[in-house]
């Protein structure tokens, strides 16, 4: 069975950084974690659970254009996780960021429990 675990989510000011990991297990030579879609996600409260950005198999990136110059994913095959870098953050990225992995579109079968990030001076 495919779980996530998402991690480094907390308190940071506006301007500053934050690195989301996705730590990914239950993968086996039939069910590769390099054959997966990998994407964050996040909801603040009240409204709906937005896609923030994407990586692929072939390591093809997309993301939603609010983060656009700011967010970096990344993927680590070796290690089975996925990352997210957020830098020069805003209030409005507020939200809990969930990790979400699948074969083909999105959003993939398996979701992480989520990681509370807050922007606040």
């Amino acid at each position: 069975q495919v779980q996530l675990v998402e991690s480094g989510g907390g308190l940071v000011q506006p301007g500053g950084s934050l690195r989301l990991s996705c730590a990914a297990s239950g993968f086996t030579s039939r069910v590769n974690f390099v054959w997966y879609t990998l994407s964050w996600y996040r909801q603040a409260p009240g409204k709906e659970r937005e896609l923030v950005a994407t990586i692929t198999s072939g390591r093809s990136k997309n993301y939603v254009d609010s983060v656009k110059g700011r967010f970096t994913i990344g993927r680590v095959n070796d290690e089975n996780t996925v990352y997210l870098q957020m830098n020069n953050v805003l209030p409005e990225d507020t939200a809990v960021y969930y990790c979400n992995a699948g074969v083909g579109g999105v959003p993939g079968s398996y979701w992480g429990q989520g990681t509370q990030v807050t922007v606040s001076s």
